[in-house]
């Protein structure tokens, strides 16, 4: 099935350049970050990533956010071939894909993620972490390698925190060197510093757990040793979500009241935009009223990164002409068409999104056999 577009005016918005810090954007069309898990076993990107990423760039977006980057070598590693920061021979092979990025006219910027009690494939360590010893919910995801239940994670230690601030930092001062014009802080999905964030898996009871400043505090730390680490001139945003890769329909128990003390300490850190995450942007956070975007927006202060189902390009104007959204960060119609923006400029038809590019394994290998398997078929 087919949607047919209509070209640049109907959708102006989306096309128009804007700062984020230091940072100019050609448009205001993103990348989201998506696991790949097609990384060397050591944790280097490679050619086949530079590619995937240039190819993004070169189809028109302005901005591409790289996949979760993992950030130490205790850990913070989530899944088997994920990339990581976490060593120099690591920084220095993604200089290769900043190079593609930048090439294709795009900025780059590396999301910087600890997997916590949600990782199901970590070399350096046995066992998990997080900020208590509670199962996480659900299973772990068979098209990232994973099997069975979550293990019960073990409460990290004062040291292991602070073992987990500094891996962020020295990632980010990796990514600076290796050619990346940001960062972005994965405080979302149930990893690490939402697992921090989130009432029923933070049930500590000293100074990063509590109440919701308390149980922001690991987001705060993170983001401050990232900004001493990398300087003003350097971009640093947060990802920001409700719902969790193992609990979609999560939603913070206090409303617009929690959004607004979030949003609000956020605005208070030294970073340049919030990302924020929802299965269906558009619509409001908690049943009625302003979407988790347009929250976002009106109380953090720094422009506002929203993601979705905003691949439906009149919808993704929308979001942004109503003042809910700075930029769209788009994930299945990224995949489906590299080129979505050149598409939508020229009018040219948009196809659904086909689960197959990422079963069984959601990695570029797979995704290499079904564009062969497709071609084959039309010969």
């Amino acid at each position: 099935m087919s949607t047919d577009t209509h070209g640049a005016r109907q959708h102006d918005g989306l096309f128009e350049p804007l700062a984020i810090g230091r940072m100019a954007l050609r448009n205001r069309l993103a990348v989201a970050p998506m696991t790949r898990v097609s990384a060397t076993d050591s944790g280097c990107a490679t050619g086949r990533m530079a590619r995937y990423y240039g190819a993004f760039a070169e189809g028109g977006f302005g901005l591409v956010i790289t996949e979760g980057i993992y950030t130490d070598k205790a850990y913070s590693q989530g899944y088997w071939n994920q990339p990581g920061l976490s060593d120099d021979v690591q920084r220095d092979a993604w200089a290769t894909v900043t190079d593609a990025v930048h090439t294709g006219g795009a900025r780059v910027v590396a999301q910087l993620m600890h997997a916590g009690a949600l990782s199901q494939g970590n070399p350096y360590r046995d066992g998990t972490v997080g900020p208590s010893a509670v199962r996480p919910k659900g299973l772990q995801m068979t098209f990232y390698r994973g099997q069975g239940d979550y293990p019960v994670p073990r409460a990290m230690s004062d040291a292991e925190i602070s073992e987990a601030i500094d891996g962020f930092a020295d990632a980010a001062l990796r990514a600076k060197q290796a050619g990346f014009d940001g960062v972005e802080i994965h405080g979302a999905n149930g990893y690490l510093l939402d697992q921090f964030l989130t009432e029923g898996t933070n049930l500590r009871n000293d100074r990063h757990g509590g109440d919701v400043e308390r149980r922001l505090r690991l987001i705060v730390e993170v983001t401050r040793a990232v900004r001493t680490a990398v300087g003003r001139e350097f971009t640093v945003g947060v990802r920001i979500s409700q719902g969790k890769v193992n609990d979609f329909t999560h939603k913070w128990r206090d409303g617009e009241n929690e959004a607004a003390l979030i949003f609000k300490a956020l605005a208070t850190l030294p970073m340049d935009y919030v990302h924020t995450t929802e299965f269906e942007a558009w619509k409001s956070a908690f049943g009625n009223g302003a979407s988790l975007a347009a929250l976002a927006r009106r109380h953090a202060g720094v422009p506002v990164i929203a993601n979705g189902s905003l691949h439906d390009p009149e919808r993704a104007a929308s979001l942004m002409g109503s003042g809910q959204a700075d930029v769209v960060s788009l994930g299945r119609g990224a995949l489906t068409h590299p080129d979505w923006p050149a598409r939508v400029l020229r009018g040219a038809p948009l196809d659904e999104f086909e689960r197959g590019i990422l079963s069984p394994i959601a990695d570029l290998a797979n995704a290499d056999r079904r564009h062969a398997e497709h071609t084959n078929a039309l010969l």
